[in-house]
């Protein structure tokens, strides 16, 4: 192979290596509980990564092989794929910008407002048809009951800062109704419940708990947002990579196109 091959095969061998994360990214996101019982958010990403792979391996077998049919193929499908993988990241941010997290006094965690989170955010999962499969899907998951096992009294559960935003959503009434605290997911009702809905939505049958009140929708998006951010560090890097990756094939494509017009000119004139 010539030097342009060479280099076109190296750097797409990279871009290939930078598809990995993009899928593990994928696959860390769809593993977890909330993202498991909202199907719309569960493949996207690995889907994209799987795509990147692909295209990845036509650009370095075209380089490999010289054929210059499917590195053409390769330069057109990255492109595309890279302003796919920048609008993703420009979209997952601009909708999970907005935190509806707040702090509650004696409490090491935070609790949720759905009012807190954009309007697109909430339109994913707050329709009663959409919610109704994500409270069943929540209430078959181990997400409540596995407190149970890991803070034995209310101080430890209070002082807790490991609790995520879906346990403290869903797995518990709201502080302000002023439960009063047994187990993780068992609460005494108050003489005089605050005038909030979610506090009259509270039931200790593990079933249902705390699965229909707002703040479990809340505590969902606050998952949701939590997750993506770290997944689009993950994707912001691996972007980096695709588009330095995506110069250098472009200037190796453009120098073996050199390279073949001054071999077929010198073949003419000799």
């Amino acid at each position: 192979m010539g030097l342009s091959n060479n280099i076109t095969a190296t750097v797409n061998f990279i871009a290939l290596l930078a598809s990995i994360p993009i899928i593990a990214s994928g696959i860390w996101l769809a593993s977890k509980p909330d993202n498991e019982c909202i199907h719309d958010f569960r493949w996207p990403v690995v889907v994209l990564g799987i795509m990147v792979l692909v295209v990845s391996l036509s650009g370095f077998l075209g380089a490999y092989f010289y054929r210059r049919g499917l590195l053409a193929f390769y330069l057109f499908c990255m492109a595309l794929l890279i302003f796919l993988l920048l609008f993703v990241l420009a979209f997952s941010f601009f909708v999970t910008t907005p935190d509806g997290s707040f702090r509650v006094p004696g409490r090491a965690y935070d609790e949720y407002k759905l009012e807190g989170f954009s309007g697109w955010l909430r339109n994913q999962v707050t329709s009663s048809g959409k919610w109704h499969k994500i409270s069943t899907c929540l209430a078959r998951s181990s997400v409540c009951t596995k407190l149970t096992q890991e803070y034995a009294t209310a101080d430890d559960f209070f002082n807790s800062n490991r609790i995520s935003p879906l346990q403290s959503g869903c797995c518990k009434p709201p502080t302000a109704c002023e439960y009063t605290y047994v187990n993780p997911i068992l609460w005494v009702n108050p003489a005089n419940p605050m005038d909030n809905p979610d506090c009259y939505m509270w039931n200790n049958d593990q079933i249902q708990l705390c699965y229909n009140c707002n703040a479990c929708k809340a505590g969902l998006l606050g998952n949701l947002r939590r997750e993506w951010r770290k997944a689009n560090l993950i994707l912001l890097v691996a972007l980096a990579v695709l588009i330095w990756v995506y110069i250098f094939a472009c200037c190796a494509y453009k120098n073996a196109r050199r390279e073949s017009l001054f071999r077929h000119y010198k073949q003419g004139c000799f």
